[in-house]
């Protein structure tokens, strides 16, 4: 089924599902099979140690794909934070015109992206800060319900209300981020008002991941019950997968003097609730295709449930 959302129509995908940006994950072996499946996948600009590594990258993912692809930065709370402004800039001078955007104070970054003609999808945990976002002319809203792995925000509300608070107060099209790794995810989310959906952890668990198989492995051993919080404290409150190492971590947490995650990343890696929804690792060009057609099976079933019947009276 060719989909028809406004996200497939302005970023030319197929499927409208959105490999969302991963630290240490979004590589382009991973974001150049996601696009190559049809949907969108994403370069994580931080995880290179300066722009020009970053424009490699970029250059390495087009020649591993002709479709669509964007590049992810992320502003984080930081003593030493990056200069952002330079990776945006060799995101605009390598040709990239889809970005995805999340952090703080990002102003300057979504500025300079929209001066250069780029389709920005900026990430928000609350409708507040997503409002905010549509003053500085983005083109998107991913929408993160506290489901989520990584950042969270602070205010816990989960997708439910976020995706039908983001319908009901929003003028630009949004897509839901937090939670989703099946078609019934996706026809969910179109129901309430998403144009598509963004995935992290499901993506993580793929064949094309550039993760450990150990990892992939315990993903799919997983509950939605283990994962845990880190960093409340400090209003940088960040979801991990729940192991033997997360106390150490927590403990790093507590002695901590700045509440920076570069400080617990070394113990941990990041995982959403979503992953007790999440049972193989299949490739990416499986999972996308698997996710449209159980979406589209999902829409049409229900349809039934409003469809004219003749009575028998």
């Amino acid at each position: 089924m060719p989909w028809n959302t406004e996200l497939t129509r302005r970023l030319g995908i197929r499927v409208p599902v959105v490999q969302g940006g991963m630290m240490y994950v979004g590589y382009a072996e991973l974001a150049s099979a996601v696009s190559n499946a049809g949907g969108l996948g994403i370069i994580t600009a931080l995880i290179f140690p300066t722009p020009a590594d970053l424009r490699k990258e970029i250059q390495k993912c087009r020649a591993l794909t002709k479709n669509p692809f964007g590049v992810n930065i992320t502003l984080l709370p930081s003593l030493n934070p990056p200069d952002y402004g330079a990776y945006a800039q060799a995101i605009i001078d390598e040709g990239i015109n889809i970005v995805e955007t999340a952090g703080n104070s990002p102003g300057p970054v979504i500025r300079k992206l929209k001066e250069a003609g780029c389709i920005v999808l900026h990430k928000c945990t609350t409708i507040r800060h997503a409002q905010s976002a549509v003053k500085l002319g983005v083109d998107f809203l991913s929408i993160d319900g506290f489901e989520c792995a990584g950042h969270v925000g602070e205010s816990d509300i989960t997708n439910f209300i976020l995706l039908s608070r983001a319908r009901q107060s929003l003028k630009v099209p949004f897509i839901a981020s937090g939670g989703f790794a099946d078609g019934q995810g996706l026809a969910a989310a179109l129901c309430l008002g998403a144009s598509g959906i963004n995935m992290g952890t499901r993506f993580m668990c793929t064949v094309e991941a550039p993760i450990h198989e150990n990892i992939k492995k315990e993903i799919v051993k997983a509950k939605e019950t283990d994962t845990a919080l880190v960093l409340r404290r400090w209003t940088n409150t960040t979801r991990l997968y729940k192991n033997k190492v997360t106390e150490e971590a927590l403990k790093v947490e507590r002695e901590s003097k700045t509440g920076e995650f570069a400080e617990i990343a070394p113990f941990v890696w990041t995982a959403g609730q979503v992953i007790g929804l999440i049972h193989d690792i299949p490739t990416c060009k499986d999972l996308v295709e698997r996710i449209s057609v159980e979406a589209e099976g999902s829409l049409k079933e229900k349809l039934k449930l409003v469809s004219p019947t003749q009575s028998k009276l």
